[in-house]
């Protein structure tokens, strides 16, 4: 896949730096996946277009202004460490597998992003409320809404990459959890959607 202009937000110039920053990501997973798996084995020769392309549709729709971010089980660098490269915004990514926080400390070492690796359980994270939190295929909405809750300056906004069963997840968050929904079809992956929540809300239970 060749990174084109189209994947990166108008605030965000796309640059030859840029480009050969996530270059470096790309080889540096290669080389650490053949000992870590930090993605599926067949997943190897279509990096760029079903990891790191995927990733890189959120940048469209992070708001200007925006200068940190939270990324929940980040796992192999997606999203929050690709968006930490392409667009320049503070991460804190938080990883509970001792190994992949390795890799990832060892990343942004390599490629100068500008994150922060957390070795903890989502739950025991100690970092401060973001104004964007983001996830990609963590957990369904009914248990992956607390996680991001907790976590969420007052309003933020969060960006989560969903598979198919999206309509099914929302059903179910939608009685302990009110929010603005807004559904943007996947660019990368069929079936898939990029979902943006706004004013989440933990519903009031009646005694």
């Amino acid at each position: 896949m060749s990174i084109t202009g189209k994947h990166f937000p108008s605030h965000v110039p796309m640059t030859s730096d840029t480009t050969t920053r996530l270059r470096l990501f790309a080889d540096l997973l290669r080389y650490w996946n053949a000992t870590l798996n930090l993605i599926g084995a067949n997943d190897v020769a279509t990096v760029w277009d079903r990891h790191i392309a995927d990733s890189l549709q959120l940048a469209t729709l992070i708001p200007p202004g925006t200068n940190r971010a939270i990324d929940l089980g980040t796992g192999g660098g997606f999203p929050g460490l690709v968006l930490a490269i392409a667009t320049g915004v503070a991460f804190d990514l938080i990883e509970s597998d001792r190994r992949k926080a390795s890799f990832l400390r060892t990343a942004i070492l390599e490629t100068a992003a500008s994150a922060t690796v957390h070795n903890c359980r989502i739950e025991d994270a100690r970092v401060a409320p973001a104004p964007l939190i983001t996830a990609r295929a963590l957990a369904p909405l009914p248990r992956l809404l607390p996680l991001a809750a907790r976590l969420l300056a007052p309003g933020g906004i969060c960006l989560f990459l969903k598979g198919a069963n999206l309509a099914e997840e929302l059903t179910e968050a939608a009685g302990d959890w009110a929010m603005v929904v807004d559904r943007i079809p996947s660019q990368t992956s069929p079936g898939g959607a990029v979902l943006r929540l706004s004013e989440l809300r933990k519903r009031e239970t009646n005694a």
